[in-house]
């Protein structure tokens, strides 16, 4: 018995094809033109082909070296931050505690409110003659006059980190929060039998049942984290002195500020390479670690 052939049913293609010009015009177009602009020295005036120039002069000044630096530190600072604090916020959120669902939502307001708008709060606290921050410091005698943390490159590194921290903490406090309410409470249950004290329950139980959401959350932390950009502008748009010049407001001052679109284009490419290796080591790094785990 010959069967034919059926026709090929381009009904499924026809839904996918609004997802797939999509994906192409927002995503696939601009990193092959931000790639073709890293190859020139665009310009207002124009632009002409230089090949790889822009990526040659960059990989050999030894300031963009200290930016790509900063900027790691910045963000394994921050992120390794917000994971304690978020595995901390969420244990205690999900304990049974009075008053337990009005600390959920408390818990919010960071995340919730604009960053512009943190952000104007957070230099009113840093402010050297009316920020809380400074007074608080001067009545307790922690210093003799008003402080800028803002106007100083160590401060103003550091200032910058807490604010992140206080902006990306809750995200992180709720998902974990999410996490841990999926746990079995049967596990929990059978190590207490067992004579299995809180840690123990939260370093065997806890942690190895949401591992995979601390792995996301990690990595997509690092990754808005490595991209940060309101929080630093609002608050010293890259200064003082540089102190807290990252690469993605390296790039903005390049390609924005300067009108140099080819040599901001080079170090978006740059960015997005940098992103795409630190990705593929963490994913593999934490493979190894869950391995080894099981093998335990």
């Amino acid at each position: 018995m010959i069967v034919k052939k059926s026709k090929l049913d381009f009904y499924p293609y026809f839904l996918l094809a609004p997802s797939l010009i999509f994906i192409l015009v927002i995503v696939a177009w601009p990193l092959i033109e931000t790639f073709r602009l890293s190859l020139t020295d665009a310009r207002l005036g124009g632009e002409s082909y230089v090949g790889f120039e822009n990526y040659q002069e960059l990989l050999e000044k030894k300031k963009f070296h200290r930016v790509i630096t900063r900027t790691f530190f910045w963000m394994f600072l921050s992120v390794g931050l917000k994971i304690l604090l978020g595995l901390a916020g969420a244990t205690l959120l999900n304990a049974a505690v009075p008053g337990r669902a009005l600390f959920r939502v408390l818990v919010m307001p960071p995340w919730v409110i604009p960053i512009a708008i943190g952000c104007i709060g957070w230099l009113w606290l840093y402010n050297s003659h009316f920020g809380l921050l400074s007074g608080i410091a001067q009545r307790i005698g922690l210093i003799d006059g008003p402080f800028g943390f803002l106007a100083y490159k160590t401060p103003a590194f550091y200032s910058a980190i807490v604010t992140d921290v206080w902006v990306g903490t809750p995200m992180v406090t709720i998902f974990f929060l999410a996490a841990m309410q999926g746990v079995s409470r049967d596990l929990y249950e059978a190590a207490w039998v067992d004579g299995a004290g809180r840690w123990h329950r939260f370093r065997r139980i806890t942690i190895p049942q949401i591992m995979p959401v601390i792995v996301t959350m990690s990595l997509l932390s690092m990754i808005w984290t490595f991209n940060s950009f309101e929080i630093i502008w609002i608050l010293t748009e890259g200064g003082p002195r540089g102190a807290t010049t990252t690469l993605i407001v390296d790039t903005y001052k390049t390609a924005i500020g300067n009108w140099k679109f080819g040599e901001g284009a080079a170090r978006a490419v740059i960015i997005v390479a940098l992103l795409g290796i630190f990705s593929f080591f963490y994913y593999s790094l934490i493979k190894k670690l869950n391995k080894f785990e099981e093998r335990e």
